[in-house]
């Protein structure tokens, strides 16, 4: 269990970049420029407010010195964790950590990818691993579809069960403005769709967009004098469990079970008391395996929780109300999104995707092939 605190910082300003299909000559800073510039005004904040950088990027090296030169921050304490999609996530309980501490006051959290303007080979390059790159897996697809035939072998889920997930998606999707997908998708769609790695196929994998997002964050007195209501920061926990996916111990279950617990030991809150997750999509497997790793139902059971329009909108749980990174946006690291979405939904800022009565927040950033896993939980001013 970890030593934060409940409730102790506060998420004030949230946004993202532009979304997509970036202009030629658009770099990865100028969308964390613009993503940041958006957050503070949405906190009704100046950049002189930052004094600390958490930072991540799949396209730069030294990230913190390129993203502070480009914004003109001296921040007194900065961060490049990356661990893949869920490097934001674990940044916001970094940044709580260092306000607690009193190694800086207010942080900026922020990621930007030009990933499909980019070239494949410059936007994520391979990485050679010794035991697996012998053996030449189209990565990470394949790792994610060994996960999604264990969980189909053991648990009888099907390509169907599969298919709702990105067909739930799409329905959110289609609700939200900012998403990159425009058109109604059928079940059949994504079963007929071409196979990538079996058992998935092109409408089971994340989109390859453009893009980037911001989120500052702030002690909780300080949060309570600015421009909206505070979203505050109720349970965080992290685990790691492998670097590569042939060192996963058990392809069904994930270390969200470890980073889920630790997240509501430090929240006092349950499964049960959840309003919406967000839950790192790269995959249709991901959010059935999180929804049972997470305690939303028992394991085994994922696929047929996600059926019959479940998480989808009108649903009883809903899941991934931006569209995800099946159809809202994927700019090669998802996490940051995830807290965006998750900040609008408690301040009842989405409007005909508004999650009703949205006090509780859960979103879970997934890192390489389920390698590591990070679990926030959220709450607006009613949960302090």
């Amino acid at each position: 269990m970890n030593n934060l605190k409940r409730g102790s910082v506060a998420i004030v300003g949230a946004a993202e970049s532009d979304l997509g299909a970036a202009p030629p000559d658009t770099s990865p800073l100028d969308l964390i420029a613009q993503a940041t510039h958006r957050a503070l005004e949405d906190a009704g904040m100046k950049l002189s407010d930052i004094d600390a950088a958490f930072v991540s990027s799949n396209q730069m090296r030294m990230v913190p010195q390129n993203v502070c030169e480009y914004l003109g921050l001296q921040p007194r304490y900065f961060d490049s964790t990356n661990i893949g999609g869920a490097s934001s996530l674990t940044q916001l309980a970094h940044a709580q950590a260092a306000i607690e501490a009193g190694l800086c006051t207010t942080a900026l959290i922020t990621y930007g990818s030009t990933q499909r303007l980019a070239s494949r080979a410059l936007a994520s390059p391979r990485e050679y691993w010794f035991y697996e790159s012998v053996y030449r897996p189209l990565l990470p697809v394949g790792g994610y579809a060994l996960v999604a035939s264990r969980h189909m072998f053991e648990y009888g889920t099907t390509r169907e069960h599969l298919a709702q997930v990105a067909v739930a998606a799409r329905e959110w999707a289609l609700l939200n403005p900012k998403a990159w997908e425009k058109k109604p998708l059928t079940v059949d769609e994504v079963l007929n769709a071409r196979i990538v790695s079996h058992p998935l196929g092109v409408r089971d994998c994340c989109l390859v967009n453009d893009g980037g997002g911001a989120i500052i964050v702030t002690s909780a007195e300080r949060a309570r004098a600015l421009k909206k209501p505070p979203v505050y920061v109720l349970g965080v926990g992290q685990s790691i469990s492998h670097r590569f996916i042939s060192c996963m111990r058990d392809f069904t279950t994930t270390a969200a079970v470890h980073s889920g617990k630790e997240a509501y030991a430090m929240s006092g809150l349950s499964a049960k008391d959840v309003d919406v997750a967000e839950l790192y999509d790269c995959f249709t497997i991901t959010p059935i395996l999180f929804l049972e790793d997470l305690g939303f139902c028992p394991k085994g059971e994922g696929g047929r929780f996600v059926s019959d329009g479940n998480i989808a909108p009108g649903g009883n749980f809903p899941v991934n109300t931006s569209g995800g990174g099946l159809s809202y946006c994927h700019p090669g690291h998802y996490g940051i999104l995830l807290l965006v979405e998750a900040v609008r939904q408690l301040r009842g800022e989405c409007g005909p995707r508004q999650v009703k009565d949205c006090e509780i927040a859960l979103a879970n950033g997934n890192g390489g092939e389920f390698a590591t896993e990070c679990t926030v939980l959220l709450g607006g001013p009613s949960t302090v």
